[in-house]
């Protein structure tokens, strides 16, 4: 890690004031920042002193990170607190390019925008100026007559991009939507008025109700047959924005009454397999995820599709994959283990099931090639190549499942990889 500058402190700092505050910001974040951490952090810093930046950041990280994934978050809310002395109006740029006149500077990212909003919770009132132009200063008025709805934006934003309020947004759209799925011939068949097979069992049974004459005939149609769903859900490092996204939608999906689905099934995977079926039955989405976070143990580790599609293959698929079922993959592609093994675990899944789905983020950029070798060896295995970084992604995978003849992106994704 570089050396970081020293502390600038005020001469008189109040510590516990500072701190207290600097784990509010942490907490409104999105980081378990509760009374006991702090209080840790307070006699932490009391003990180790604070004359050096490096050793004050180390310990405060100490005693409020817990978790892998929100080292991010503490290093953005660190550093926009303590180090610069108008972070205000730093973070105000960050939330607000276009009116600070920052759009030629690089975008955001997602750690720094939910530290800049739990920051500017409340503060705005603080920054130089601020005030004063809100109370008589000169109005700004913006003509957003062709600009997109709140709504149509939401739906259109990058899952990484999004702020925590319009990800809050973003999960009770996702809370309300559905994955409908149409019916499969079976093979067995039922009574019907307008069926167009006769059914010479009940007709003789009517008949010889009335005497042995046949006045009409009975007749029959195939019963309807009701696919399941199996999704495979990545949750490596280089997924974990999406991942925690699309396990609300599977949540929604698993719980919504009338969808066509027999049975919903869902496993995550990074450097092993774990199957979390049984939390989405929990009608409390955030029980649910957190049941099934606290099982899955390698969340935003490395990953290894190839090994963890092999256990698949070996111990689940003949239990959840029955004749009809659909499987959506969802992952980036992005592989540690040997090319032959994944493409050869793929063959295998896609074997086991009606229709093989793959759900892939990385597709949100223009002019996505299959370049990594996982990519070019599972690719021609799948039925269906989509996107899955925002909400109209995850909608049109209705679509995916129900249209055989859908292919989303493979077509152009494999005359590349054959040009390649």
């Amino acid at each position: 890690m570089a050396a970081l500058p020293p502390l600038e402190l005020p001469e008189t700092p109040q510590l516990v004031r500072n701190i207290t505050h600097f784990a509010r910001a942490l907490r409104k974040a999105g980081l378990p920042a509760g009374p006991g951490r702090v209080a840790d952090a307070i006699r932490a810093v009391e003990a180790a002193g604070f004359t050096d930046r490096e050793d004050f950041y180390h310990t405060l990280r100490a005693c409020f990170i817990s978790r892998p994934e929100h080292r991010t978050v503490f290093a953005q809310v660190f550093r926009l607190y303590w180090r610069d002395p108008r972070y205000l109006e730093h973070m105000m740029s960050l939330l607000l390019p276009s009116v600070q006149g920052a759009a030629e500077e690089r975008p955001a990212d997602a750690a720094e925008k939910r530290a800049a909003e739990a920051l500017l919770d409340g503060a705005e009132r603080d920054i130089p100026g601020l005030a004063e132009a809100e109370e008589g200063g000169t109005e700004i008025e913006i003509d957003a007559s062709l600009t997109m709805s709140r709504e149509e934006r939401l739906k259109t934003l990058d899952f990484e991009q999004m702020s925590l309020a319009e990800m809050a947004e973003a999960r009770r759209v996702l809370a309300k939507m559905s994955l409908a799925v149409r019916p499969l011939p079976g093979r067995r068949a039922t009574a019907a008025l307008s069926g167009r097979r006769p059914d010479w069992r009940r007709t003789m049974r009517r008949a010889l109700r009335q005497g042995g004459e046949i006045t009409a005939f009975e007749l029959r149609a195939p019963r309807p047959r009701w696919p399941a769903l199996v999704a495979l859900c990545d949750i490596s490092g280089s997924m974990s924005a999406y991942s925690r996204t699309v396990l609300h939608f599977l949540h929604a999906v698993a719980n919504h009454r009338g969808a066509g689905w027999s049975r919903v099934h869902a496993f995550t995977f990074g450097t092993r397999l774990t199957n979390i079926t049984r939390h989405l039955a929990e009608r409390d989405v955030d029980a649910a995820l957190a049941a099934a976070g606290a099982e899955a143990q390698d969340w935003e580790g490395g990953t290894r599709i190839g090994a963890c599609l092999e256990t698949f293959n070996r111990d689940w698929s003949r239990r959840v994959l029955p004749q009809g079922a659909i499987v959506l993959l969802v992952t980036d592609g992005l592989d540690r283990d040997e090319p032959e093994r994944l493409a050869a675990a793929m063959e295998r899944l896609h074997l086991s099931c009606r229709r093989l789905v793959w759900v892939n983020p990385l597709l949100r950029w223009e002019g996505f090639a299959p370049r990594a070798a996982g990519i070019r060896a599972m690719l021609p295995h799948v039925d269906c190549f989509r996107a899955g970084h925002n909400i109209a992604a995850l909608a049109g995978l209705a679509e995916a499942v129900s249209d055989p003849t859908d292919r989303g992106e493979k077509d152009r994704l494999m005359r590349s990889l054959r040009a390649g």
